[in-house]
């Protein structure tokens, strides 16, 4: 029975993140897998600031504090147990599952991995969940040649779905965020119009745009009150909904709109449906990555070590242009 030993992190209440030593134990139907990087998702951020949802299906820890914090990462396999049969010492493999990967070595179970696609670089095999599923979302939208598409948040998902778009055949690609810096990377990579809804009405430029008919497609990718609502303004008379972003506290929307436009409603978060269609999903949404057809790590905005793992959460408070930040065991 294998043992590792790991710098793990344990968020013990808003703001409040320390790096603990954890035994890793390798019983029988157990990997173990020493991180290349661990990458910081808006949700993690979220639970950084106090914002921990009811536990659903999804929590195999209750959400709240003291919280092992951490899903986003991949690495090398270092350990299996007797009964796993799927997995062997030396493979690459990409984290989905929420095993406190904030740490040098995680512990998961066979589903909650997948073999990382030949050709992919181990930088982007780190952050295998979050790209696989911003790309799922993006392929899986259902963005048709000509259409005018608005993407709801500039982060990491927002930009690689506004690059699908375009590549689709969107005749528009718009995004809208609160930060300047996001809205600049977006400009870079390829996005025909920013917009930051703190200053400028989003419903006015759309209708401007459109001649008041509204966007064919709208993907949230906020989480956010006012990113629902939003979306819910600009969107056309049976336009398509796409939802991607998680929504961790109630919120009062216009439904009568939803009902009386007959919008038509998009769920493509890939890690939320059975870990057997993500095992088949994620290798076609990142086809077109190892394609290098995708440009992602002009979305790695910050690399820290682990041990910096307060300060990275700093800057993502803090810093208007942070993205994805990652950080190195």
């Amino acid at each position: 029975m294998k043992k590792f030993k790991t710098l793990a992190a344990r968020l013990n209440g808003p703001r409040d993140i320390e790096l603990i030593e954890k035994e890793l134990i390798c019983d029988e139907d157990d990997i173990i897998v020493k991180n290349h990087l661990i990458g910081m998702c808006g949700s993690d951020k979220n639970f950084y600031l106090g914002h921990l949802p009811k536990k659903t299906s999804e929590f195999r820890q209750e959400p709240k504090f003291p919280f092992y914090l951490g899903h986003e990462s991949g690495g090398t396999v270092v350990a299996v147990g007797l009964r796993v049969n799927d997995y062997k010492i030396g493979d690459k493999v990409i984290s989905f599952g929420w095993n406190n990967n904030y740490a040098e070595y995680f512990k998961a179970k066979a589903f909650q991995l997948q073999p990382a696609p030949q050709n992919l670089d181990m930088e982007l095999v780190s952050l295998g969940e979050p790209i696989a599923c911003a790309m799922h979302s993006g392929m899986n939208s259902q963005i048709q040649l000509g259409d005018i598409v608005v993407i709801m948040g500039a982060g990491f998902a927002g930009q690689i779905i506004a690059q699908c778009a375009k590549i689709k055949g969107a005749y528009k690609v718009i995004i809208v965020d609160v930060m300047d810096g996001k809205l600049e990377i977006a400009n870079k990579l390829g996005c025909d119009y920013t917009i930051n809804s703190k200053k400028v009405n989003v419903k006015e430029f759309i209708n401007d745009l459109t001649d008041g008919t509204g966007a064919d497609i709208v993907v949230e990718a906020a989480g956010t009150a006012d990113s629902y609502n939003t979306a819910t303004e600009i969107l056309k008379h049976n336009g398509k909904f796409v939802f991607y972003s998680w929504v961790t506290e109630p919120v009062t929307l216009n439904i009568s709109r939803w009902h009386d436009d007959g919008f038509r409603f998009i769920n493509t978060c890939l890690v939320h449906h059975t870990w057997q269609e993500r095992f088949v999903w994620t290798f076609e949404a990142l086809k077109p990555v190892t394609q290098g057809l995708i440009q992602i790590k002009q979305l790695i905005t910050h690399k820290l070590p682990l041990t910096k793992l307060k300060e990275g959460f700093d800057i993502a408070e803090k810093d208007e242009s942070a993205i994805k930040i990652v950080f190195r065991p």
